[in-house]
């Protein structure tokens, strides 16, 4: 226990006594003499640092902390106490109330450990870090790229997303600040999420150019945040020019070399009672690349033996899916007894001790090693296993004497490959115990050329210890989408339905009895469903008649809103319909970018209830399986803009109840009379033919039903499949239609979606301001009674009870079938001057019958 305080005590005192008794020469050494590099910078650098050549094609040297426990095996005591110092001089910095704000995000893999000690350093921060494993089922809350690593692409996958949501301090923890690129890139993405007003990046060095810490600073101003800096050493390497070529060639001619298996590594004395003999395949592994070969091992390969931890039930392994001060108080509490644990598997002449970590799992192991260090008298040292390739050279002047080389054992994403361990072969431990989690304990691990044999080529006794792999609790699995022909008439690939089939549940109600039933605040509207309506021979003759003359006008205009998203959304939009009258439109937007682009874009319908929002669990649903920067919301018009709000503000919510950020609430429509909208295809407002029908042109889907005896917290909503009108479906049909002019059409859309491109297209929101003006006028005084625009208007003699319908004077064929519809309800048409709109439907304002439903019950919640 004096061991490990003194080592702390030098770590707090600033001493930086972070070399084995002996160790003279600067591990840089080597390095600097041949590739002429050079380190400057404070005084403790070259006690902090030493120098190795990476086996990566972007950069020759790689920088080899001695106090981070990754390549380098240290004593745990003061590898926890650097990140524990950083994290004190962080909260210092802040100030307590802002570091009670703060949250520590580490970098996979070499920096979750010290990410962790410093987030303890600092308090009562909670902590999470990025991480190269994807895990099923849980949403990536952001992502970044790491450009000069050997595995480049981090993904942040916290349990609860809301961690990043907050506004306080964002504590970056990286081992070295070498370009800033990587900083960079995490701040720009997370910033566009989850903006605030306060950076702090920490690393163990401060390694970079005086121009790259102007980057920094430039970017802070650009973002208009500020970014402060706390490392343990600033310095800088020198790099000559051609530096990467001779690297490369050094590298090459090396593990050439390393072939011959007639080197040893006469700096680390022979483990007493060895008794494996180290295979003639692995010796180049294990050894350095100069010298002979130390005194072989003669007995086989012993088994591992088990340490059952006892790991406390739901304590994360680390910091992948994020860790809490409440997690932090149960590790604490259970650190003494597993830490005896492993002291009693030690065998009884055991001194020198190595705990292993695994890749990023290098928290958990560091603690153990720490307690176990400051409860016994052993000596302990602790590293982790790397992906990171790096030239083994046994030579004093460098970093990286051996390497054992091993196959990956937690089936990671990017496929099957090497993995390391440096510095563990020759260094004459007694034991070492490696600590993995249970995604790590595989057959791989266990295999004559795995990682626990490689160790047991090295060390006396190999001992285990399995940490479980934390999952995060998951929500109930949704459904996968519904497709036809089992649910609607449209072919599989063109739409996927996130719904729920209610086919076979009695939802409809009389027209005027649901009507009463919603103004009278019994019932909503998406509670029960309208009588589909049935068209007679002469209304279905208009629909054919109007579908001919405005197929190539409809064509022109999905080529326009397609061309505009394409541009200035996504190259690859996810198309996210609003059920249903969206649906048509992204249909026909997807074939439209097949047509003209070849490309096979992903369509989803979801359903969006005015006053209830969209369906939240369609959208974690689509966060799950696509980028939520992706999605393109798609509606058929706009009318006064009432969906358009309600999706801005339910993303909102969305957002601060999920925590799951970038969803564009912007919709993308065919046509925007009300000026509601950025993306459309016209503004003018016309017939479009999908308007004058209801499920038989729209796949035979019903409307959305939201109902709480229906729809649960966990399901998506509902919607039925009339397939009984099968005889008088239209859907495909009106496609296929608009779809033959996209040919004829394709040059006049691209010119126009250009020019758009290069207009002022902000939302005059001018239909909202009409339709106040109208609710006032005819004493309405309720605008969701008030139904601008063709579509709209066609809705109301469709499905509600119309009081009377106002048309542009001088309006033509575009209105011929409201004409007909209202002469057969009855309905008055009044032609009404400077109308924005062609025409604008009314509902009955003050309906008031006695309200039943189709089983004679009333209508109600």
């Amino acid at each position: 226990m004096e061991k490990a305080e003194k080592a702390e005590t030098a770590v707090n005192e600033g001493e930086h006594q972070v070399c084995d008794e002996g160790d003279r020469v600067w591990s840089g050494s080597w390095v600097a003499e041949r590739l002429g590099v050079e380190l400057v910078g404070d005084d403790p650098l070259t006690g902090l640092l030493g120098l190795a050549l990476r086996r990566n094609p972007k950069r020759a040297h790689l920088l080899v902390s001695n106090v981070l426990g990754k390549h380098v095996p240290q004593s745990p005591s003061v590898v926890y106490g650097y990140g524990v110092e950083l994290g004190r001089r962080v909260r210092e910095l802040l100030g307590a109330e802002e570091a009670g704000r703060a949250v520590v995000l580490g970098y996979a893999e070499t920096a979750t450990g010290l990410g962790h000690s410093v987030a303890d350093g600092l308090g009562l921060a909670p902590y999470l870090h990025s991480t190269r494993r994807p895990v099923a089922g849980v949403a990536a809350a952001g992502g970044f790229e790491e450009a000069h690593s050997h595995a480049t692409s981090h993904l942040l996958l916290p349990e609860d997303p809301a961690l990043l949501g907050g506004d306080g301090p964002l504590v970056l923890v990286d081992d070295e600040f070498s370009t800033g690129n990587t900083v960079l890139n995490t701040v720009r993405d997370l910033h566009a999420r989850y903006p605030r007003r306060r950076y702090v990046v920490v690393a163990l060095v401060d390694m970079r150019s005086a121009a790259d810490a102007g980057r920094l600073a430039d970017f802070a101003e650009e973002i208009g945040a500020r970014v402060d800096l706390v490392t343990a050493a600033r310095g800088t390497v020198r790099l000559p020019e051609g530096v990467l070529e001779k690297g490369q060639e050094l590298v090459a001619g090396y593990e050439s070399e390393s072939a011959a298996p007639s080197w040893s590594l006469a700096q680390f004395p022979a483990p007493p009672d060895s008794g494996v003999a180290i295979a003639a395949d692995q010796e180049a592994d294990a050894l350095g690349a100069r010298g002979t070969a130390r005194t072989a091992p003669t007995a086989p390969h012993q088994d591992d033996s088990r340490i059952d931890l006892h790991w406390p039930a739901g304590l994360p392994d680390g910091g992948r899916h994020g860790f809490t001060p409440a997690h932090r108080e149960l590790l604490e509490d259970a650190l003494p007894a597993m830490a005896a644990r492993i002291a009693e598997a030690l065998p009884h002449h055991a001194r020198r001790v190595h705990i292993l970590g695994f890749e990023e799992l290098m928290y958990a192991p560091l603690r153990l090693a720490r307690e176990l260090e400051r409860a016994t008298d052993l000596e302990v040292r602790y590293s982790t296993t790397t992906r990171s390739p790096v030239l083994a050279v046994d030579d004093p002047g460098y970093a990286i004497r051996t390497r054992l080389a091993f196959p990956a054992h937690d089936d990671p994403a990017d496929g099957p490959g090497e993995r390391y361990a440096y510095n563990v072969a020759g260094a004459g431990f007694d034991a070492v115990v490696a600590v993995v989690d249970s995604a790590g304990d595989t057959p791989a691990l266990h295999a004559p050329d795995g990682l626990l044999a490689r160790l047991a080529a090295h060390t006396p006794r190999v001992l285990l210890a399995v940490i479980p792999s934390y999952a995060p609790e998951r929500p109930s699995m949704l459904p996968e989408p519904l497709r036809g022909p089992a649910f609607s008439s449209y072919a599989p690939e063109e739409v996927g339905w996130l719904l729920q089939d209610l086919s076979d549940v009695t939802l409809e109600a009389p027209t005027e009895e649901r009507e009463e039933a919603i103004q009278s605040g019994g019932a909503h509207y998406a509670e029960s469903l309208p009588v589909e309506y049935q068209p007679s021979e002469q209304y279905q003759e208009l629909f054919h008649a109007a579908l001919e003359d405005s197929a190539a006008r409809i064509a022109q205009a999905v080529g326009v809103v397609t061309e505009t998203v394409l541009a200035e959304r996504s190259p690859r939009p996810v198309l996210v319909s609003l059920a249903r009258a969206g649906t048509p439109v992204g249909i026909l937007m997807r074939r439209w970018a097949q047509h003209r682009h070849g490309l096979d874009l992903p369509h989803y319908a979801v359903s969006i209830v005015r006053g209830r929002g969209i369906d939240t669990n369609a959208l974690r649903w689509l966060a799950r399986h696509h980028d939520p920067r992706d999605v393109v919301f798609v509606d058929g018009w706009t009318g006064k803009g009432a969906i358009t709000r309600e999706l801005a503000q339910a993303l909102e919510e969305f957002e601060k109840s999920d925590g799951i950020t970038g969803f564009d609430p912007e919709i993308a429509v065919l046509a925007d009379p009300g000026s509601c909208v950025r993306t459309y295809g016209t503004r003018e407002d016309f017939l479009i033919p999908s308007a004058c029908l209801n499920s038989t042109v729209s796949g035979l889907i019903s409307r959305t039903v939201l109902r709480a005896d229906l729809v649960g917290p966990d399901d998506f909503h509902g919607a039925k499949f009339y397939r009984e009108l099968t005889g008088t479906d239209v859907s495909v049909a009106f496609l296929d239609a608009v779809s033959a002019r996209f040919p004829e059409v394709a040059d006049a859309a691209c010119a126009q979606a250009k020019e758009l491109l290069a207009t002022d297209r902000s939302p005059t929101w001018e239909g909202w301001a009409a339709v106040e003006r109208i609710s006032e006028e005819y004493a309405i005084h309720d605008v969701n009674l008030v139904k601008p625009g063709v579509g709209e208007t066609t809705r109301v003699m469709l499905r509600r009870v119309p009081w009377k319908i106002l048309a542009r004077a001088g309006a033509g064929s575009d209105l011929d079938h409201v004409r007909l519809l209202a002469e057969q309800r009855g309905v008055p048409v009044e032609e009404v001057d400077a109308l924005p709109y062609t025409c604008v439907g009314l509902i009955h304002p003050k309906y008031t019958r006695g309200a039943t439903g189709a089983d004679g019950k009333a209508v109600s919640v």
